[in-house]
C-alpha cells in the first residue's frame, strides 16, 4: 500500500512541476457573453523569464469586432483563439524580441500571396515568375479549401505545407513537388525577410530524390528519316532543329534568339541563358550555309515564330517552347517515334557525334576541354555529368576479353 502511496504521490509531484513550468496558459476568447456592441478579444498569459510567473499579455483583437453578426463573429473569434495557440506552440514568445512579429504586418492568407507576388514581379524573369505565380496560386487555392479562410499566414505551419506537398506528389510526380517546395521556400523566405513570420520552415523539409527524364539520342536511320521529312514538310522548324544540333544550343535558348542575334559578318550568335549574362558563340560553316538573308527583316523581331522567321510573336516564352514541341510532335507521330524522343534529342545526339569524333584525334580529357567551348558547360565536372547522362562515352568492344 505504501508503495502504491508513494508512486501516486510521485506522479501527482511530477504532473503539478509540469503544469507549473509551462511556458503560457491556453488562449481564452472573451465574447462579453454574446453582446456585439462590446469588443471581443482573446487573451492568453506567458511566463516572464525575469520573475518566472505568467503574467497576463496585451488582448488581441485582429479585426474579430468588424464581423457584425453573432454567427460570423463567433466563427472568427474562434480561429482566432485557434491561430494564436497554434503561434504559441510554435514557440513564439512575447519577451523574446528577436523572433517577434511585426504587429503592423498581420496579413491573411490572401494578403501574404499578393504581397509575394507583388515582391517577385520585377525581380524574376518572365517564366520563373510565372512559375512562381502558378504554383503559389495553388498553394493559397488549397489554404482556402482547407480551413484557412479568414486566417492569418501565421497560422500556417510545417505540418501544413507537408500536407500540401503529399497531395503535389500523390497527383503529379517527386520532381514537381520538390519544385513546388522550392517556390514555397521562397514564399516563405520573403515573408521572414519582411518580419511578417518569424521562420522559413520550408527549409526544414526535405528534398524528395528524383530520377529526371531525358530525351534519347536518335540513330543513324531516325535521323536520316526526320531529315527527309522536313526537307518536304516543314524547312522552318528544320532550320530550328539545326541551331540545336549545330550550335549545340537548348530550345529555349533557340527560341530567344531574334534577328539581331545573328551576326552573319563576324560568324557570330547571341546566346540568351536564363539568369545569365549574353553569351557569345561562333556560328559553324555547317550551319552559316543554312541560314537565309536576314538583312530584310527588324532587328528587333523573333528569329523563329509561327509565321516563319523575323515576326513579332506576343506570348511568354513557356508557351513558345510548347508550341515547337507540338510542332515536332508531329515529326514524331509521323515517324512513330515515342516520347523518349523530342527536341533535345538533337542537343545530345550532336553533342555525342561531336565528342566521338573528337576523342578519336586526342586523349578524352583534351576531348572534353575542346567540348566545353563548344557546348557551354561551365566545368568539366558538369560536362562529364552530362556525357555520362546521354550514355555519350560507350566502352570498346570487349569480347575478347570473356572469350
Amino acid at each position: 500500500m505504501s508503495k502504491i502511496k508513494d508512486l501516486l504521490t510521485k506522479e501527482y509531484a511530477n504532473a503539478y512541476d509540469l503544469t507549473y513550468k509551462k511556458s503560457y496558459s491556453s488562449p481564452t476568447i472573451y465574447d462579453a457573453k454574446g453582446d456585439l456592441s462590446k469588443r471581443w478579444y482573446v487573451y492568453f498569459s506567458f511566463r516572464n523569464p525575469a520573475t518566472n510567473k505568467l503574467e497576463r499579455q496585451t488582448p488581441v483583437y485582429s479585426g474579430v469586432n468588424q464581423f457584425k453578426t453573432l454567427k460570423e463573429r463567433k466563427e472568427a473569434i474562434k480561429i482566432l483563439a485557434k491561430a494564436i495557440e497554434t503561434i504559441l506552440e510554435n514557440g513564439y514568445n512575447p519577451y523574446d524580441y528577436s523572433t517577434s512579429i511585426d504587429e503592423s504586418k498581420k496579413y491573411n492568407i490572401t494578403e501574404a500571396v499578393t504581397f509575394a507576388l507583388k515582391l517577385k514581379e520585377n525581380s524574376l524573369k518572365e517564366n520563373s515568375y510565372r512559375d512562381f505565380r502558378i504554383r503559389l496560386k495553388s498553394f493559397e487555392k488549397w489554404l482556402l479549401a482547407n480551413g484557412f479562410q479568414n486566417r492569418y499566414i501565421t497560422t500556417v505551419t510545417k505540418k501544413t505545407a507537408i500536407n500540401f506537398l503529399n497531395l503535389v506528389l500523390e497527383t503529379t510526380s517527386p520532381k514537381n513537388r520538390n519544385n513546388t517546395r522550392s517556390i514555397l521556400s521562397m514564399f516563405f523566405q520573403s515573408l521572414e525577410d519582411n518580419d511578417i513570420i518569424t521562420d522559413n520552415f520550408i527549409k526544414k523539409i526535405n528534398v524528395l530524390k528524383s530520377t529526371p527524364e531525358r530525351n534519347k539520342t536518335f540513330s543513324s536511320e531516325q535521323e536520316n528519316d526526320i531529315l527527309k521529312y522536313l526537307l518536304e514538310n516543314d524547312t522552318t522548324l528544320l532550320l530550328f532543329i539545326q541551331f540545336i544540333s549545330f550550335n549545340h544550343l537548348r530550345p529555349i535558348e533557340v527560341i530567344r534568339l531574334r534577328i539581331k542575334d545573328i551576326n552573319i559578318k563576324d560568324k557570330l550568335i547571341y546566346v540568351r541563358a536564363k539568369n545569365k549574362p549574353v553569351k557569345t558563340k561562333i556560328i559553324p560553316e555547317i550551319l552559316l550555309k543554312e541560314i537565309p538573308s536576314l538583312d530584310k527583316f527588324d532587328s528587333e523581331s523573333l528569329l523563329f515564330t509561327p509565321k516563319g522567321i523575323g515576326f513579332e510573336w506576343t506570348t511568354n516564352e513557356t508557351d513558345k517552347r510548347n508550341y515547337f514541341g507540338k510542332r515536332f510532335k508531329k515529326v514524331k507521330d509521323s515517324l512513330k517515334l515515342n516520347k523518349d524522343y523530342g527536341l533535345y534529342s538533337f542537343r545530345h545526339t550532336f553533342i555525342t557525334k561531336l565528342y566521338k569524333e573528337l576523342v578519336k584525334e586526342s586523349t578524352p580529357f583534351e576531348a572534353k576541354s575542346k567540348l566545353m567551348l563548344i557546348t557551354g558547360h561551365t566545368t568539366m565536372t558538369a560536362l562529364e555529368k552530362y556525357l555520362r547522362d546521354i550514355d555519350a562515352v560507350l566502352p570498346d568492344d570487349y569480347s575478347k576479353h570473356i572469350q
